[in-house]
């Protein structure tokens, strides 16, 4: 049986943490900032983990089991 390919969005946009737990960047930070405030500009630019829902679906797209 061949092996399952990586889907190549999924690699360039999540990272596995230490624990297993899947990071991704926030949206809404590429276009369009000028009149979104500097707070929310500031907040969107760390990293979040996957919700519960997701992980599923991403860790098959990683190739992952």
């Amino acid at each position: 049986m061949p092996k399952m390919k990586t889907n190549s969005g999924a690699k360039k946009r999540f990272v596995l943490t230490g624990t297993g737990k899947i990071k991704r960047k926030h949206a809404y930070k590429s276009h369009i900032l000028t009149k979104k405030g500097t707070k929310q500009k500031r907040n969107l630019t760390y990293f979040t983990t996957v919700d519960k829902a997701d992980v599923k679906n991403i860790k098959l797209c990683l190739a992952m089991k």
